[in-house]
């Protein structure tokens, strides 16, 4: 509450308004796990501290309630709509950074997204995601090091990304699988993939996430991005993009999940010029990046 609504609000009122926190937070008295309870303990002081705030009627109340409900019956197996709330508002990423903490040169973690599923294809090292998604071929490639420098065989890099019109193929309302694969490190940590040339596109903005940026004039557009989750035994498990270098939105992220040091540059390459696998593109243009990895410490 600040100083100019605590005077607004008469000292008896603040008093009856300071019990009730104080009732909520005794019931947990006898709560045996002491992280739940500090956790919600937490929460109860934030949460009675924002209602007194901004002094919250029982309508506004009532509203997110409903918000909150739509969410819940817009969420299924293939959409998570409690998941754009969370990267909309920042939490995700705030979640990201807290659990991510700096060390040496290991690459920076970014939001993980509503979009992953975990049953996907494996490939083979230089294999294509792609599995008839439409967009650009592109040339994906890469080492995957400790923080010594170590390389790490076997990794299991997961990879997903949307197709050319800003679509998963999970938002398709079919059970197609596309633009989205795993494969592992070979023996010197190295790794390679056809994917597609990322594009801007929008989150799902047809639920009560995109009334809420509507409301506030936000864009639902992310930056272009390609999603990695990176992991191997004794190493940090990695969740991050990759960028376009130039993208107009890159300061403009719908989620907040571009950081510098994750923008790459993306080659493009004319039509006529070898493939490096000396694969036949048809006469298409194509481009080609690269994102060596580096893995922090298991609980680092």
């Amino acid at each position: 509450m600040t100083s100019e609504t605590r005077a607004a609000v008469p000292a008896e009122q603040q008093a009856r308004e300071a019990e009730i926190t104080r009732q909520v937070l005794d019931s947990f008295g006898d709560c045996t796990d002491p992280r739940l309870k500090e956790v919600l303990e937490s929460l109860v002081r934030h949460l009675h501290a924002f209602v007194r705030e901004v002094r919250l009627t029982e309508d506004e109340w009532s509203k997110g309630i409903d918000f909150l409900t739509r969410a819940g019956h817009i969420t299924h197996d293939r959409r998570q709509e409690f998941i754009l709330l969370s990267d909309v508002l920042g939490a995700s990423m705030q979640t990201v950074a807290v659990n991510n903490q700096a060390y040496g040169d290991a690459t920076e973690a970014t939001v993980f997204g509503p979009f992953f599923v975990e049953e996907n294809p494996e490939i083979e090292n230089g294999g294509d995601i792609a599995f008839g998604a439409a967009g650009e071929p592109c040339w994906v490639e890469g080492t995957v090091t400790d923080s010594t420098g170590k390389p790490v065989p076997g990794a299991r890099i997961e990879v997903w990304e949307a197709d050319e019109d800003g679509f998963y193929d999970t938002q398709y309302g079919d059970d197609r699988t596309a633009a989205r694969a795993h494969l592992f490190t070979g023996a010197d940590g190295g790794y390679r993939f056809w994917g597609l040339t990322p594009t801007p596109y929008p989150i799902p903005h047809d639920g009560p996430v995109g009334e809420l940026l509507a409301a506030t004039g936000r864009s639902p557009m992310r930056a272009s991005h390609l999603h990695f989750m990176v992991s191997a035994p004794g190493l940090r498990t990695l969740v991050t993009h990759i960028f376009v270098k130039g993208d107009e939105l890159l300061g403009h992220d719908a989620v907040f999940g571009v950081k510098e040091s994750l923008v790459k540059e993306f080659r493009r390459q004319r039509p006529d010029t070898p493939a490096p696998d000396g694969r036949d593109l048809e006469g298409r243009a194509w481009s080609r990046v690269g994102f060596d990895i580096v893995l922090a410490p298991d609980g680092a």
